[in-house]
């Protein structure tokens, strides 16, 4: 590629054939790399989600670094010249240090697909990157200064959850680093850390299918098991005390059993018996104080319907999942409003409320 398009330093161009969808010829990956410890974050993450492919033919795992355009020239052209080499040369140490990375992670360089862009903005230019990839997922990591083990969603994240085409993957603060411990402590015989299981909150509504048959492609192509979640959320403390309520909380769990059930046989009918599917209804007070109580195995991802606003076929969280992401405590996965649907017309009906 050639800037400002976006460029592959440190190897040739990408070949179309050797990538594919997520079927035969594997998951197309792109993580958005910056050489700190978001960028590592992503990259373990993004290692991860290649070692569970079980495409029969793995596509390239492409890595994009993103640097600032020059600024027009008020001078020589060689100062503006110079410039452009100095960001250039960045990038390219970046994505050396990228490829040394993904080498500790046993993905090695013939496998990766490695590009700069010049974009003002690292969300939008991840989107732009990810469609001419033809991207199947965006791997990006935590905004910095959040909590480690968690996810802050930073001006990257924000763009790319309301605009990305296709699903994105967060990783938690520190995750390579976990990732590392998880090495240490195993040993050699037992170093690679891997995905266990895919978790989707699940609450109901008319257009949830679409995105939810994503959902369980996803996992299946990773070779994960599903669990389909429903938050129960209890009245606040001054409505707990109101006559009633323990009766309409119990009537709200049992509609959250059958919303699951249901749900769990439309994926059964689409998709055959082989998935297994688990499914939990947590009552709990409070998204965050529910989420922390279920139990989440060490290979956990979360997976989050869209939100009902925002513009078709594009990722827009809606209150309950934004509070998700940020209580989730491994990587999540967000997934765009009319995935799998093929419609072009706005799915209708209104939310039902994350319990």
């Amino acid at each position: 590629m050639s800037e400002p398009n976006g460029s592959e330093p440190n190897g040739s161009a990408p070949d179309a054939g050797e990538s594919g969808g997520g079927g035969p010829d594997g998951l197309r990956v792109l993580v958005g790399y910056s050489p700190d410890e978001r960028g590592d974050d992503a990259l373990a993450l993004a290692a991860m989600v290649r070692s569970a492919d079980r495409s029969s033919r793995l596509a390239r795992l492409t890595v994009v670094n993103l640097y600032p355009p020059a600024w027009p020239a008020h001078g020589p052209a060689s100062v503006d010249a110079e410039w452009v080499a100095y960001l250039r040369g960045q990038a390219e140490e970046a994505l050396a240090r990228a490829v040394a990375r993904l080498g500790e992670l046993q993905v090695p360089r013939p496998e990766l697909d490695l590009r700069a862009r010049a974009h003002r903005g690292t969300g939008r230019g991840l989107i732009e990157a990810a469609k001419e990839a033809d991207a199947d997922l965006v791997v990006i990591g935590s905004a910095p200064g959040g909590r480690r083990g968690r996810i802050a969603i930073g001006s990257t994240a924000d763009q790319l959850l309301h605009d990305s085409p296709v699903p994105v993957m967060l990783a938690p603060r520190g995750y390579a680093e976990e990732s590392l411990g998880h090495h240490r402590t195993l040993g050699p015989d037992r170093s690679a850390r891997r995905l266990e299981r895919m978790t989707v909150a699940f609450w109901p509504r008319r257009d949830v299918e679409g995105p939810l048959l994503a959902a369980a492609a996803l996992a299946r192509t990773l070779g994960l098991p599903m669990r389909l979640l429903t938050l129960v959320l209890r009245p606040a403390a001054l409505a707990a005390g109101l006559g009633g309520v323990g009766g309409a909380l119990d009537r709200q769990v049992a509609r959250a059993d059958e919303e699951l059930r249901e749900a769990a046989g439309l994926l059964g009918a689409r998709l055959g018996d082989g998935m297994p599917v688990e499914r939990l209804a947590e009552v709990g007070t409070g998204v965050a104080a529910t989420l922390g109580a279920v139990d989440m195995l060490p290979g956990e991802v979360v997976a989050c319907l869209p939100g009902r606003h925002g513009p078709l076929r594009k990722v827009f969280l809606g209150e309950g999942s934004g509070k998700i992401v940020r209580a989730a405590p491994c990587p999540v996965l967000v997934l765009p409003r009319g995935t799998g649907t093929g419609q072009g017309e706005a799915p209708s009906g209104e939310d039902a409320q994350l319990r």
